[in-house]
């Protein structure tokens, strides 16, 4: 582009690359002076520790793993599964609506926590038919992993039924969401791996920021205790094989072994922009995303240059005078190579200055697309409690509580390269 001058002359400007959203640092902090938050009015969990905030709270403070040995292809294989008391939560919901009989284990489960949040933000009104101003987004690794299994049977005993298509779509997710809480803005439904969860956190304050809704769910649900899914995962050659252990799945286990381990569950996020918010909100105060070339099957790096990318990212966005990160609840899934490449991006990162480091892993597994909601709702418990426990089993850390713990980044990464960093804190302290 080119522009006259008062003297007469032409000179050409080669304008900035265009910028979106609120991952830009000097948007941010125009943000930051208006003194906007993302927060987190209410969110629903159900996991392997239990079916709401309070039994997953006590199941934390107990420190006790939530795991249990299947068989497996003949052989004994560990897996964290809800506990009786969630599936009996599920059931009722399943009985309550007779719609839902057709749905996948993950769609339920993301209804299921949905449900909670937008009920504990107020955002479930009698006599309110369809609110606009409420937009969805629900990410899944694998979406409807169990039906597609039946329907796949079927498919080859020729009994294929018409609802296999319908019940099958990724957009199954938010859409299904969408009606239980009457949501009518925005319904996105996506993957991108076992960075899913916090990718749709990280489009709730996009879109939030960018005026695209006033109330945003976002989260991620998983099913993938499946055989068809397990015996993936024991083929890339990752999966544990410390069934009789009490900790079967290790992240940074002193012992050089792989020992990932499947979980299920789901976790959602009510979000919205508020100016000013009351002392003790839970916000979120930034987002990073990462992306690094495949160099690997599962597009993991010795460097981990996708957490380093994401992380920066995250720290960029916090005010200049205070980027200080009390504790990181890692992605580290238990494998030699993942857990690695993760520590060695912090330590890039943060050098002389690492945060405490934790992670809920090896209490209930990885739960791949949910893995990064369960994560930040392990976040908002450990801001609350101000303590969590430390892995007890021989490790790398150096496990050291912090005098006081006021934020928290959460990391998560997936297949292909990419990762998410979202740093969660308490305003007021």
């Amino acid at each position: 582009m080119s522009v006259l001058l008062a003297t007469g002359q032409r000179q050409t400007i080669v304008p900035p690359p265009f910028q979106i959203s609120y991952f830009v640092p000097t948007f941010a902090a125009g943000l930051r002076e208006e003194k906007k938050h993302i927060v987190i009015r209410g969110y629903g969990t159900i996991s392997p520790l239990g079916f709401d905030a309070e039994s997953i709270a006590r199941a934390y403070a107990a420190g006790k793993p939530a795991f249990a040995s299947i068989l497996h292809q003949g052989q004994p294989t560990p897996v964290a599964a809800l506990p009786a008391e969630a599936e009996q939560k599920l059931q009722q919901l399943l009985q309550a609506n007779p719609n839902y009989k057709q749905l996948d284990r993950s769609v339920l489960m993301a209804v299921y926590a949905a449900k909670q949040a937008a009920e504990q933000a107020g955002w479930l009104k009698e006599g309110v038919s369809v609110d606009d101003a409420l937009a969805v987004n629900i990410g899944s690794s694998r979406g409807a992993t169990g039906l597609f299994e039946q329907h796949f049977e079927a498919f080859q005993q020729e009994t294929l039924s018409s609802s296999a298509s319908p019940t099958t779509t990724l957009g199954n997710l938010s859409s299904w969401v969408a009606h239980a809480v009457n949501a009518g803005g925005g319904q996105i439904s996506h993957s991108i791996t076992c960075s899913t969860a916090l990718m749709a956190v990280a489009n709730g304050v996009a879109w939030l920021k960018a005026g695209m809704a006033k109330r945003f769910l976002a989260g991620g649900t998983e099913a993938p205790l499946t055989d068809f899914t397990i015996a993936q995962m024991k083929a890339v050659g990752i999966y544990s094989k410390l069934s009789d252990h009490p900790y079967p799945c290790q992240p940074y286990a002193a012992e050089k072994q792989n020992t990932f381990t499947l979980g299920e569950g789901a976790a959602v996020f009510a979000l919205e922009q508020v100016q000013n918010p009351k002392k003790g909100t839970p916000v979120i105060e930034a987002v990073g995303l990462g992306f690094e070339k495949l160099v690997s099957k599962t597009g993991i790096s010795a460097e981990g240059i996708n957490f380093q990318k994401s992380m920066r990212q995250a720290l960029a966005q916090l005010p200049e005078h205070d980027r200080q990160v009390d504790l990181i609840i890692t992605h580290t899934p238990g494998t030699r190579a993942g857990d690695k490449a993760e520590l060695t991006a912090i330590e890039a990162v943060f050098k002389d200055g690492i945060p405490a480091i934790t992670t809920n892993k090896w209490l209930i597994g990885h739960t791949l697309g949910a893995s990064g909601a369960l994560s930040l709702e392990y976040a908002l418990h450990v801001l609350q409690q101000q303590q969590y426990t430390f892995t007890p089993y021989p490790n790398l850390l150096e496990q050291q509580m912090p005098q006081s713990i006021k934020r928290i980044m959460v990391n998560a990464a997936g297949f292909g390269g990419n990762a998410a960093s979202v740093v969660v804190g308490i305003t007021g302290k």
